[in-house]
């Protein structure tokens, strides 16, 4: 069965759109989430410079707070199957699997310990590893993901700040098929979800 990557952005969190896009999902063989760091990211940054932090703390830092995002997603949708490694997503891709990251991230050598990584690019990262022939990006509510004008790509997405500053250089990178959705997009969420298609269509 195709792995189909699905990144879950934090802010998703922040208007409690994460919680029910987590239980659908864990209807969907096939599918690996990448838990953004949602409010448990947003303590780090704002701990960076009372701290005195280095970058490099805090990319480790940003690591365990998708880790602690994986905890509750794994809380809110329970049949979701935890793993860890890539042998382990690759056993459970006949169900819906939910990545921790920081078995794999932590201390990464082909991963620059920085901002300019979020979790989009370790999302990318972890799709490329994978050899995935798809990686959905779900942003927030209201997010423009398509530019109007032009057909646009990670280099657009990441000049108007819907992806970090590292990730065109992860999707190119990536052989696989990139798209972005906003989670109030009903149309872009429902090619998620093959068997809400199969009933819609019948």
């Amino acid at each position: 069965m195709a792995i189909h990557v699905v990144k879950l952005g934090g802010s998703l969190e922040r208007c409690g759109d994460i919680r029910s896009l987590a239980c659908r999902l864990a209807d969907t063989p096939g599918v690996v989430i990448v838990p953004g760091g949602g409010r448990f990211a947003d303590t780090v940054r704002a701990a960076q410079d009372p701290l005195a932090l280095s970058d490099r703390a805090c990319h480790a830092m940003a690591i365990l707070a998708m880790e602690q995002m994986a905890h509750a997603l794994a809380d809110c949708a329970p049949s979701l199957v935890p793993c860890r490694t890539l042998d382990e997503i690759e056993t459970a891709c006949g169900h819906a699997a939910l990545w921790f990251p920081a078995h794999l991230l932590l201390g990464a050598a082909d991963i620059d310990e920085s901002w300019d990584v979020t979790s989009d690019s370790l999302a990318c990262w972890l799709a490329t590893r994978l050899a995935a022939p798809r990686l959905t990006l779900v942003k927030a509510p209201g997010a423009l993901v398509r530019d109007p004008v032009r057909d646009d790509g990670p280099a657009d997405w990441s000049a108007r700040g819907l992806v970090d500053y590292a990730f065109p250089a992860f999707a190119a990178r990536f052989r696989g098929i990139i798209r972005l959705a906003a989670a109030d997009d009903a149309s872009a969420l429902d090619e998620l979800f093959p068997s809400s298609r199969t009933a819609s269509a019948a």
